[in-house]
C-alpha cells in the first residue's frame, strides 16, 4: 500500500514564497532549499508518524515535522494512504496568522 503526498493550495503558496524570498539573493539557493524541503516531505511516506502531534489541533492524524526554520504540518488520511500537506510555515511568523490553520472554512 503506497501512500501518496499531496500539497494543499496554501502549501504549495508557502514553497513558492520560499523560493521566492531566498531567490531575491539567489535563484540557486531557493531552488535548494525548496528541494530540501520536498525531500525532506518525501520521508513521511516511510514513516507516516515521524512528525510529532501538532497541539493545536486535538487530532491524532495533525501532525508537524519541523526541519530547520520550518514547520512542516501535515495531515494523515484515517485510511493511511495519503499525506497531505497544510502548510510549510517559518518559525519567526505567527501560528494564528496561517490561513492553513483558521478554524472557519
Amino acid at each position: 500500500m503506497a501512500t501518496t503526498i499531496i500539497y494543499s493550495k496554501i502549501a504549495r503558496i508557502d514553497l513558492q514564497e520560499i523560493f521566492d524570498f531566498i531567490g531575491k539573493n539567489s535563484l540557486r539557493f531557493a531552488q535548494k532549499e525548496v528541494n530540501e524541503i520536498r525531500q525532506k516531505i518525501k520521508v513521511l511516506k516511510l514513516n507516516l508518524y515521524l512528525g510529532h502531534r501538532f497541539y493545536e489541533k486535538e487530532d491524532e492524524l495533525t501532525r508537524e515535522l519541523v526541519y530547520k526554520n520550518y514547520r512542516i504540518i501535515y495531515n494523515i488520511s484515517s485510511d493511511h494512504k495519503q499525506i497531505e500537506i497544510l502548510t510549510i510555515h517559518h518559525q519567526a511568523r505567527l501560528l494564528a496568522n496561517n490561513p492553513a490553520l483558521n478554524d472557519e472554512d
